[in-house]
């Protein structure tokens, strides 16, 4: 059974996450050619104050860019 962790930004809209779910599982039932059912797919929501790049928090770099 294939687990699949999507990880990215918060998704607000509930429509948006099916629809992911959705296609990720589609391409992953021609990739794998295995049934819909034996698809696991896991969403991972990460806020900006929790991830880094180079050193610096996403939240940071993004007040950075503020006028």
């Amino acid at each position: 059974m294939p687990n699949i962790t999507v990880d990215g930004p918060r998704i607000e809209d509930l429509a948006k996450k099916r629809e992911l779910v959705k296609t990720v599982t589609d391409a992953a039932v021609k990739a794998y050619g295995l049934p819909r059912q034996a698809m696991v797919i896991l969403i991972k929501e990460n806020h900006p104050e929790n991830v880094g790049i180079g050193g610096e928090l996403l939240i940071d770099r993004a007040k950075g860019k503020e006028p």
